[in-house]
C-alpha cells in the first residue's frame, strides 16, 4: 500500500470554539427555547449539543516520533506524521504507529503468572527471556547463534495492514532470516579467503542485514543495524571442537616452525661453502641437517652429546 500523508488542521481553534459551542451556544438556545416555549428552538439546542461533543471526537495529538492512520469506516485515508495538536474529522479510526527505531534480540518470550494474596486475582507479569537458536551451520555442526536487529516502521500503511501483527511479524522473520544464514556458513574455517561465522562478523551482520530487508520490506520496515550478538557451538560437541580447534593451532604452528627450520638449515649450509669452514661429505652433509632439524624443531630444549675418545 502506498501511505498518504495527510496534514490535517490545528487542534487549537477547533478546541475553543467546541468548548464556546458546548458551554454557551448550545445551552444558550435550549435556555431561550425553553423561556419562549419555542420546542423547536430546544431541539435546535440539544442537537447543537450533540454535535459539538461529537465533533470533538476529532481532537487528537500526535506524539514525536509517532504516526496515526486515519481510517474512516474500513477504507484507509491517509497518515498523519506530523507532531501537535491536530483535529480531524470525528468519525475516523486514529491507529498510533511509533516511528521510533526499536532493538529486539532474537529469542523466546514467556508470560508468567501469579495469584495476588489479597485479592485471589491472577495477576500476569510478561518475562522476556532470551536464548540463543540451536541450528546447523553449513558443515551440519550444530551451533547456538543469537542476533540484535535495530529496526523502525518507515510505512504506516503496509505495518497496519498487510501483515495482522507488524512487531511479531518482525521477531519471526528476524529469527527464520538468521536460520537460513547460519546454514549457509561454516562455523569457522581454515582458509583466509573464505567466509566464516566467526572469522568473518561484519560481512555476515552486513548479508544479515540484507537477508531481513528483503522479508521486512512488505511490511513496511526498515532495518538499521543487525549483528550477530551470541555464537558458540552446540553444549554437546562444545568440548570435542575445542580439542579439534586446538590440534589445528599446534598443526598450523608446527609448520610455521618446519618451515622456518628448513630455511635456516639451508642458510646454515650456504654460509659454510660461501665461506669454505668446512669441507663436507654427502653423508656428514646429511648428518648434520638431520641434527640441525632435530634441535630446531624439538619442543624440548637439545642436550648436547660430546664424543670423548680413549687415550692411547
Amino acid at each position: 500500500m502506498v501511505e498518504n500523508e495527510v496534514r490535517p488542521f490545528g487542534g487549537w481553534g477547533p478546541l475553543f470554539a467546541l468548548l464556546a459551542s458546548v458551554l454557551v451556544v448550545g445551552p444558550a438556545l435550549v435556555i431561550a427555547g425553553a423561556a419562549d416555549g419555542h420546542a423547536g428552538l430546544v431541539m435546535l439546542g440539544i442537537v447543537w449539543e450533540v454535535t459539538s461533543l461529537i465533533l470533538m471526537f476529532g481532537l487528537m495529538v500526535v506524539n514525536p516520533n509517532e504516526a496515526r492512520a486515519l481510517v474512516l469506516f474500513g477504507d484507509y485515508r491517509g497518515t498523519v506524521r506530523r507532531e501537535g495538536f491536530h483535529w480531524v474529522n470525528p468519525f475516523y479510526s486514529k491507529r498510533r504507529v511509533s516511528l521510533r527505531a526499536r532493538t529486539f534480540e532474537t529469542g523466546s518470550t514467556t508470560t508468567a503468572t501469579e495469584k495476588d494474596p489479597t485479592t485471589g486475582k491472577i495477576i500476569q507479569h510478561a518475562s522476556r527471556s532470551r536464548q540463543p537458536i540451536k541450528v546447523n551451520d553449513r558443515d551440519g555442526n550444530p551451533i547456538e547463534i543469537a542476533a540484535v536487529v535495530v529496526w523502525k516502521v518507515v510505512n504506516t500503511a503496509d505495518a497496519l495492514f498487510e501483515v495482522d501483527d507488524y512487531e511479531s511479524f518482525v521477531q519471526i522473520q528476524g529469527e527464520a532470516a538468521l536460520r537460513a544464514l547460519a546454514s549457509q556458513y561454516h562455523y569457522d574455517s581454515e582458509r583466509d579467503d573464505e567466509l566464516s561465522l566467526r572469522g568473518s562478523p561484519a560481512k555476515v551482520s552486513e548479508h544479515l542485514r540484507h537477508e531481513l530487508e528483503e522479508r521486512l520490506h512488505k511490511a513496511g520496515v526498515t532495518v538499521i543495524e543487525a549483528r550477530i550478538s551470541s555464537l558458540a557451538y552446540a553444549p554437546e560437541i562444545a568440548a570435542a571442537m575445542l580439542q579439534r580447534q586446538q590440534a589445528s593451532a599446534v598443526i598450523a604452528a608446527r609448520q610455521k616452525i618446519v618451515e622456518g627450520a628448513v630455511g635456516m638449515v639451508e642458510m646454515a649450509l650456504a654460509k659454510l661453502d660461501e665461506r669454505s669452514i668446512a669441507s663436507l661429505t654427502p653423508e656428514q652433509r646429511s648428518h648434520l641437517v638431520s641434527n640441525l632439524l632435530i634441535v630446531l624443531c624439538s619442543d624440548r630444549a637439545s642436550q648436547p652429546v660430546l664424543p670423548v675418545g680413549s687415550g692411547g
